[in-house]
């Protein structure tokens, strides 16, 4: 299943703003999101690259989980260490079915009375069922605060000295997922860092019918810093470019973890019983699976649609899952699932009339 071909397109609060700036709307991750604003794509990609980016996230679920029994619950069906988390800080796991199959991927972050989960909008009427079912004899209350909150996010080499100046955070101070409170111009959010590509950004979570105000709050400082509003289309293709795969994407229903390359990232191996950590002990314990998520560059510049099959030697090897022209490279590039005899950097493999080799990731990185 593609997570990201779903049948109703869920809007964005901020599609009023995105249509005064002339924004293309598209389905990303579900959602009606902004592809690009006024058609120039790259121009957004120099932002996120050059200066800095102000990018809509509404494409989240949020989960609030209360009780005494919350750490112990949570911690009980995701991958990675939710017990020893403190207050402020975040983590991403992945919640697995019993086959060790990738259900969701899902933030937590501790606050001092709960623990707050962000995930997938697109997955939002399935994933709240399947994690209410666990509460048996926990005192746990799920809370679905979906449509309470939004979120939108600065990105760029200039994010850092313009969170400053806007909330005097530094992001230097703040470790990798925490949540820190603060307000901008009266409306109280929280700002989480992430650094993709290396270099610091951040998230403003705010509540739904705060969000057209922040984002022209944002919108200003942005601009006077050299700075935009970026789309999906740039984003995609950054993305690509940092070597960062996307849920319902790249990873999704029909991969385990190792397969997916998530198994440094979002698995701890001392945290004790999970659902489906049988079987992601046992691919560790054998070593390897027989196949990979790959990055590959392609020779022509137009993307190869996804699901397009890769062949090698006339086999069928492999399966694209998303691509876009790089701007870095001046050519395709994707992401796949390959043979593991295929995986290999350097490797030469067919997709219809062009030819693809995998590449090292990320071709970018911010230092």
């Amino acid at each position: 299943m593609s997570y990201a071909a779903t049948e109703r397109v869920i809007e964005t609060p901020l599609l009023d703003a995105h249509r005064k700036a002339r924004a293309t709307i598209a389905t990303w991750f579900g959602c009606g999101l902004p592809d690009d604003f006024g058609g120039d794509w790259l121009a957004e990609y120099r932002a996120a690259r050059d200066s800095v980016a102000l990018i809509d996230k509404n494409y989240r679920a949020y989960l609030r989980f209360s009780g005494p029994d919350r750490v112990r619950y949570l911690n009980a069906i995701l991958t990675n260490g939710i017990k020893d988390l403190a207050t402020g800080d975040g983590i991403v796991s992945l919640f697995l079915n019993p086959q060790g199959r990738i259900q969701a991927e899902i933030e937590t972050y501790a606050t001092a009375e709960s623990l707050f989960c962000v995930s997938y909008a697109m997955i939002r009427e399935t994933l709240v069922p399947a994690l209410d079912k666990f509460i048996i004899m926990d005192d746990v209350t799920l809370t679905d605060e979906t449509e309470l909150f939004g979120t939108m996010a600065l990105e760029g080499p200039g994010t850092a000295d313009l969170v400053k100046k806007l909330t005097s955070i530094d992001l230097a101070n703040l470790k990798e997922l925490s949540l820190e409170e603060t307000s901008l111009a009266g409306i109280f959010c929280g700002v989480t860092k992430r650094s993709p590509g290396g270099i610091a950004g951040a998230e403003f979570l705010t509540k739904r019918g705060d969000l057209p105000q922040l984002w022209e709050i944002l919108h200003n400082p942005v601009a006077k810093a050299g700075g935009r509003a970026m789309g999906y289309k740039a984003l995609s293709a950054l993305r690509l470019e940092q070597g960062i795969p996307w849920f319902g994407y790249d990873f999704g229903d029909q991969q385990i973890p190792h397969e997916a390359g998530l198994e440094h990232s979002h698995i701890s191996y001392t945290k004790g019983c999970y659902t489906g950590q049988e079987i992601v002990e046992r691919v560790r314990s054998r070593g390897q699976v027989n196949r990979v998520r790959v990055l590959l560059k392609f020779t022509t510049s137009e993307p190869a649609p996804a699901g397009a099959a890769l062949t090698a030697d006339g086999k069928e090897v492999g399966q694209v899952t998303r691509t876009a022209f790089s701007p870095a490279l001046q050519t395709s590039i994707g992401m796949a699932y390959v043979r593991r005899e295929n995986s290999a950097v350097g490797s030469e493999l067919s997709c219809g009339g062009a030819r693809a080799a995998v590449i090292t990731s990320p071709i970018v990185s911010h230092k």
